[in-house]
Formats: C-alpha cells, structure tokens, sequence
C-alpha cells in the first residue's frame, strides 16, 4: 500500500481545492502516480491510476453508453453540456487555482483557461440544435438526395499538461452533443486538474438524469502504456491527441493501421512578420505576450520574431527591456507575468538549445535560470530574447520554452519564405498597416499556417474558429466552425417516391 501524501502548504492547497469539489481522497493520496507543481517541484499528490483492465472496462462501458446516448435528440444533450457549463463557472475559482498550482500558470491565464471551458460549452449548445445536412439536387425524377450526419461513437482524448481541461473541453463539448461518449487520458503531469474536471461532469450528469448513461465519460490516468492501449481499442473509431510531433508520428500510424480517426494538435514553431508601416506599439505588446505568456509553453507560443530592416533597430531595443524588466515568479502573485517551466527536462532543452545559438554568435538576452536557491526542484527561467544574423537550425525546431530567435527581412516575399520554412504549420502573424502585404499574407502565397492573424499574435485563439495545423502540427482541427463534423459520421441518402426506378448516369437495366 501506498504511503498517503504528506499535506502542507501548496499541497494542503490542491487537497482542500479537491475536497470541495467532491474528488474523493483517495483518488489523490494513495497512489502510485505523484504530481508534482512546478511552482515549488514538490510532490503535491499521490494520484491513483489505472490499469490496462480499468481502461477495458471504461471503454466497454463508454460503448455501452453511446447506444444510449445516440439516441437522445441533440439538443437534449446540448442541455447535458449546458448543466456543464453551470458547474465550470460555479467552479472557475477552484479549478482555476488548480491549473495554477498543477500547470504553473499565472491566474489571469489559469482563469482565461477556465473561461475557455465555459465558452465552448456555450458554443456547443447552440450547436446542438445546429447539426445540419444538405439536400442535394439529384438528376432522378421523383426522388430526392440528402445527407445525414449521425454520432459516431467513443472518442478517446488525450490531453497534455499546458492546457490541461480547456483542450479536453474543446472535444468532449462538441463530442456530446454530436451523441458520442468520451474516455478522456491526461498528461500525467496534471492529473489533479483532470480528477476536478471528471467531478464537475459528473455533477452534471446527476442533476441531468437517467438519460445520461453511466459511462458516458470516464477517465483512465496512467503513462504511455496507457494511451497505447487506448490509441489502439478498435471500439474507439476516433481518437483527439495534443502533444508532441513525435508523440503524433506514434500515433497516427497506429490509428491508421486499423482505419480509425485521428485529430491531432502537436507542435507549432510560430512567427511573426513586423513590416515597415507596423505599429511597433501594438507590436511590442502583442510579441510580449505571445513569446513571454504561459513560459512559452503554448503551442502557438511565438517562437520566431522576422523584423523589416527598416524597423528592427526601433523594435529589438524595447523588447529587449520587455525581456528585462518582465516580472517571473510564483505565478500564484499577481506582480508576476511568467511562471515556471512544467519540468527539469523542459529546461534542460531550454538551456541547451540557447547554448547551440551561442555557438553561431547570437546575441542572447535573458534565458538565466533563477529562484533556484528558494525552489531547487522548480525550474524558473527569465525569458530568452534570440538575435540570430540567419535562420538557422535552432531555429527551425520548436523549443517548448520561452525563447525568441530575432531575424532581419529585406522584402515581403523573404519573409513568408521564412515563417513558411519549418516543419511545422499551426500559426502565423503579421504587423502591417498595408492591406496588400495583410492581403499577400493571407493569400494562397502567404502563410502556410492554419492559424494566419493580422495585427495580433499567433497566441490566444477563440473557440468560434477551427483551431489546428499543417504540416507537422497534424492536421487536426477541433472547437468551432464545422470541427463538429470529425465527431460524426456522414451518410448519403437517395429517397425514391415515384413509382419508376430510373437509374443514375442513364444506365439502363430492364429485365
């Protein structure tokens, strides 16, 4: 038997944050799975995880749920996410310090992370009675041709720590009220997070009723192992993963090799383009928050910075006192606008790939580890500012890390050769005043990206919008637009109500 967790200070915190939200206790003290925070690098909870049996049998149990749920009308289950979305906002507070103590993040963001999960349930009730086909004009007389979109069933999410319930709301909101049940694997780096959110769920689910099966959403906390066994059930005909390109080079073949579905969200390594006629005003702000926000550890994180050379030398001096004076600490006080890096291995790469610019002679700003002395088991990090006199290979690999490599460009056309010239393709920004360069940028000729933003960062994406990537980042799509049509499946129907039976194409077939 597990030793319980010892409670004190932050991890008093998480237990009695936990303890409101009905978590029961000994899911959190007496396993085998010990989350640590990042803000101090002390074990916080001793988490309970789950075999391959447990995940069989919540996976048999989702099946058998999803022949229930599927036949409940859409927009009876938009009320079940309404009832979620009650629960998350009376809950935001809690959850929100949660995700701060678990994940590091500044509260404004762990609160903006919260809100997301409020959003997308909102957005996923009104989608619930939105979930439309087509009537198609077929050559037949007296028939008529449509389509129908129909649940799917168990979707599997796989979730990793930088976002950690926003990014398996995205899905289950939508996968709900498409008639689909869930299995929902987190990171093992913020299972306490994910043990929260499966309450609040599950509060709803009581005050919805019997029509909500048991099973409909469960979770399974565990490694690789783990998702493995998940990515490769055949019950499961979709599965969503966030995380890492190599993580999505496992993945996808797996789930291809038995033709099932995949939506994956993995790496970005994001620019911004900064033109002549830029408001470097607007600029400033935007490339602070996108590049410094949540220690760089978002997806869309602005990891390269291509400046005009008619304004890089304005630009680069007021970043550089950004990176200075920009606040980094316990990200649980407001003064603080950067907290820490999730882990020691985030920054060993961190470290190690600011030691490979040094190498090529870059100009490196900040990128000291610091608070060491106070925490040694936390990571801190003072946020890297990059100049480098090329791109080179350091910086065409994503490091998920607050660093920014700082370039020059002579014309427009260089400078989209250059965001477009990395492996992957999630987001794009550019800085202009003229609509032909905003226009060019947008065109087919412009960002290669499935997230291209004009005057804004490529960070801090809303939920109306399909979020995803080319290239290396997957493919996927998820949240808002028609990513609603990935949870279903598609069948064509041809309805005859004549009493002739022409055939398609003028074949003729008379017996």
């Amino acid at each position: 038997m597990q030793t319980p967790t010892k409670p004190c200070g932050i991890a008093t915190n998480a237990a009695d944050i936990l303890g409101k939200l009905n978590v029961e206790s000994e899911l959190f003290e007496r396993g085998s799975l010990h989350s640590r925070s990042p803000i101090t690098g002390e074990v916080i909870a001793s988490v309970k995880t789950s075999d391959n049996v447990a995940l069989d049998r919540a996976i048999a149990a989702a099946d058998a749920a999803f022949r229930r749920w599927r036949m409940v009308p859409p927009p009876r289950r938009g009320e079940l996410v309404r009832l979620l979305g009650e629960e998350l906002r009376a809950a935001k507070s809690e959850l929100a310090q949660l995700v701060t103590i678990e994940a590091g993040k500044i509260a404004s963001e762990a609160q903006g992370e919260v809100q997301e999960m409020i959003d997308i349930c909102d957005y996923a009730v009104g989608l619930s009675r939105q979930l439309y086909g087509l009537t198609i004009a077929t050559e037949r007389p007296g028939h008529r041709m449509m389509e129908t979109w129909h649940p799917l069933g168990v979707v599997g999410i796989v979730t990793s720590f930088n976002f950690p319930v926003a990014v398996w709301a995205w899905n289950a909101a939508i996968a709900l009220v498409c008639g689909d049940a869930l299995v929902w694997k987190p990171s093992e780096k913020t299972p306490l997070t994910a043990l929260a959110t499966q309450a609040l769920f599950e509060r709803a689910a009581k005050r919805f009723g019997d029509e909500a099966p048991k099973g409909l959403c469960s979770l399974a906390i565990g490694g690789r192992e783990l998702g493995e066994a998940l990515v490769d059930d055949k019950r499961v005909p979709l599965v969503s993963a966030t995380g890492s390109t190599a993580m999505g080079r496992a993945v996808g073949p797996r789930l291809a090799q038995r033709f099932a579905r995949s939506i994956l969200e993995l790496g970005g390594n994001n620019a911004a383009i900064v033109c002549p006629s830029a408001s470097l005003d607007l600029a400033v702000r935007a490339i602070a928050f996108s590049a410094m926000g949540t220690a760089g550890q978002r997806c869309t994180s602005l990891r390269r910075l291509i400046a005009h050379d008619s304004v890089y030398d304005q630009l680069l001096p007021r970043l550089h006192s950004a990176y200075r004076t920009v606040a980094v600490g316990d990200p649980r006080e407001g003064k603080h606008l950067v907290g820490p890096l999730i882990d020691e291995d985030s920054y060993r790469r961190m470290r190690d790939a600011l030691a490979e610019a040094r190498d090529l002679g870059a100009r490196v700003t900040g990128g000291e580890r610091i608070l060491s002395d106070r925490w040694p088991n936390a990571f801190y990090a003072r946020p890297a500012l990059v100049e480098l006199r090329e791109q080179a290979a350091v910086a065409r690999r994503e490091t998920f890390a607050p660093i920014l490599y700082a370039m020059r460009y002579r014309d427009l056309a260089e400078a989209v050769a250059m965001q477009n010239d990395v492996s992957h393709g999630l987001a794009s920004s550019i800085f202009t005043s003229d609509l032909r360069e905003a226009e060019r940028f947008l065109s087919p000729e412009g960002s290669d990206c499935g997230i291209a933003n004009v005057n804004i960062g490529p960070s801090g994406a809303e939920i109306g919008g399909a979020f995803g990537g080319e290239k290396e980042t997957g493919g996927g799509r998820e949240a808002g637009s028609d990513a609603w049509k990935a949870y279903m499946r598609r069948a064509t129907n041809t309805i005859n109500y004549s009493s002739a039976l022409p055939l398609a194409q003028g074949v003729q077939f008379d017996l």
